[in-house]
């Protein structure tokens, strides 16, 4: 395995979404809007902005939107062309050449380690990088895309890497955790990781954010994985078993897009970077502030 390159990439979305019902209850999360585009679509361009353009996304009853959304689309092609509005239909168009994209079901909600042993065949005993459907990166400026730091780190380090970063002490309970020693600036051997801990049991504030780069033998631990946290097949479980894992605190920031509050400050982030909206939205928050004040006033 020394040396071999990472060609795929893996996106569970099989999720039931239950956190934003009942605005999931016909439509996936993945394909929740942030701004202009649906979550999933940042996470398929991080990782064609990474050089991997080999990619398996695991669904589940009620995801066809998702594959909808990256397939052509004749009819809206052909009527965006003969309106004359080529930019757009450049833009669609595009969209369907993004990357190859090949979607596999997973059957039960059996959990995230579940859902990555149903693309086992695909990597086909490959490396692979997982990007969760739910999380949006984007690196600080001049730095590469945080799936190509993780590419980056995994060929210097020859073992599998996890994306982490510092979370506050009442955001412990909501993420793996590692207990790591440093290697460098940034880098930590992982010794132990444990999923979703109480804050007071946490071995650190260090969390998983939803971006691995994962050796093979990640499958033959999740198939003797017993369910855990949550009575699911969990793969901070299996990953605590792996020989050889390291931490890589990016050089990224990043949008958690896993629950309604996520998602709403998400969409004020990136519209407020939006040369187009920045100034109406600024002055539209100034406007909510100022109510605030006169109603609080007025009490």
């Amino acid at each position: 395995m020394k040396g071999q390159l990472v060609s795929k990439v893996v996106i569970p979305a099989a999720g039931l979404g239950t956190r934003f019902l009942p605005m999931t209850k016909a439509q996936p999360k993945e394909m929740l809007p942030v701004v202009d585009k649906p979550v999933i679509q940042y996470v398929v361009e991080e990782a064609v902005a990474s050089g991997i353009d080999d990619i398996l996304i695991i669904t589940g009853r009620g995801k066809r939107a998702i594959e909808d959304h990256f397939d052509r689309s004749f009819e809206l092609e052909y009527r965006l062309k003969e309106s004359g509005n080529l930019e757009l239909h450049s833009e669609t168009e595009e969209l369907s050449q993004l990357a190859e994209i090949h979607y596999i079901r997973q059957k039960e909600p059996k959990g995230l380690g579940h859902a990555i042993l149903c693309a086992e065949r695909h990597c086909n005993g490959e490396p692979f990088a997982v990007l969760l459907g739910d999380t949006i990166t984007v690196p600080y400026p001049g730095e590469k895309p945080c799936t190509e730091q993780m590419l980056e780190a995994f060929a210097e380090c020859n073992s599998s890497i996890i994306a982490i970063e510092e979370v506050r002490m009442e955001k412990i309970q909501d993420y793996g955790i590692i207990d790591g020693t440093a290697v460098r600036s940034g880098l930590y051997k992982i010794n132990s990781i444990v999923e979703k801990p109480k804050p007071a049991e946490a071995p650190s504030n260090l969390a998983s954010i939803g971006r691995y780069v994962l050796t093979p033998d990640i499958f033959d631990i999740l198939h003797g994985t017993q369910p855990g946290y949550g009575g699911e097949i969990q793969l901070t479980d299996a990953i605590q078993q792996l020989p050889a894992k390291m931490g890589l605190v990016t050089r990224c920031t990043r949008y958690d897009i896993g629950d309604k509050l996520g998602w709403l400050k998400a969409n004020l982030e990136f519209c407020l970077e939006r040369e187009e909206f920045n100034d109406e939205i600024l002055g539209f928050l100034t406007s909510l502030q100022t109510k605030k004040r006169v109603k609080h006033l007025k009490k």
